[in-house]
């Protein structure tokens, strides 16, 4: 599958590829690729069954490894960094264990190699709740979603997704598919093969989805792997600081 892009800075410069987690789009990593732009051949993708990409019933890891790389053959780009948040670090994993040699720099944001127990079961229930074919304004769906999200961020970043054409209210991003390929999507991301080009891990210091315990599978795969901190921060910790992940960032692109 072809995924939607946005390209932004200098083409023939190295490339960074920016890709979003769950429930998310493009437009989550923006003020990332507008502070890389000015360096470096910036490519935001949509992963299938988000944003403006395709829909599909399937969603492995794999499948999404193969759709990125299909994507960057057809915009001719041949190696690029990666930089991946939640979901979307591990489909950057994923890619740059099956594809080394197209893969320059790893940076991924606040998630492990690993599986995670479920943790979205109440968004599911919200999303699910509003009623779509009914729906008047986006403060109503906000009002139906409060019912099972009570913090008022998650709702606004899932509100991001809920578009009107014709009249008519829909996600952008394909719930049905989400939820039945959800315990894919917070499962392993692949268990095999190694990468030993440079990798950075970046936590939020209040998120617990990096730990101590990861640290061996973290180093199977990745044994170059290097890890920061930013202190203050939860699991948005590129949106709650981004001028300090931004500069994280433009440093290790720039070792």
């Amino acid at each position: 599958m072809l995924l939607h892009t946005q390209l932004t800075g200098q083409p023939g410069q190295p490339a960074v590829v920016l890709i979003h987690g769950l429930f998310g789009s493009y437009e989550n990593l923006g003020v990332i690729a507008r502070s890389l732009s000015e360096q470096y051949q910036v490519v935001n993708v949509d992963v299938r069954n988000h944003g403006r990409s395709g829909h599909s019933t399937d969603m492995s890891y794999r499948q999404m490894a193969d759709d990125l790389a299909q994507t960057l053959d057809a915009l001719e780009v041949a190696k690029v960094a990666l930089l991946g948040h939640s979901m979307g670090g591990k489909l950057a994993m994923a890619f740059a264990l099956l594809h080394p040699d197209r893969v320059t720099k790893l940076i991924l944001a606040d998630i492990a190699p690993v599986a995670y127990p479920p943790r979205h079961n109440s968004i599911f229930a919200g999303l699910e709740a509003v009623d779509l074919a009914q729906l008047t304004s986006r403060a109503e769906a906000d009002r139906q979603l409060a019912e099972y999200i009570n913090e008022a961020g998650v709702r606004q970043f899932l509100l991001k997704s809920l578009v009107k054409e014709h009249d008519r209210f829909y996600w952008r991003f394909n719930l049905a598919a989400l939820k039945a390929n959800y315990a894919a999507l917070i499962g392993e991301p692949l268990v095999h093969g190694q990468y030993n080009g440079p990798v950075l891990f970046i936590k939020g210091g209040d998120s617990d989805y990096i730990l101590p315990e990861h640290r061996p599978a973290i180093m199977q795969l990745f044994p170059q792997a290097q890890a920061k901190i930013i202190q203050g921060t939860g699991h948005w910790l590129h949106a709650e600081k981004p001028a300090a992940f931004t500069k994280l960032v433009q440093d290790f692109l720039l070792s």
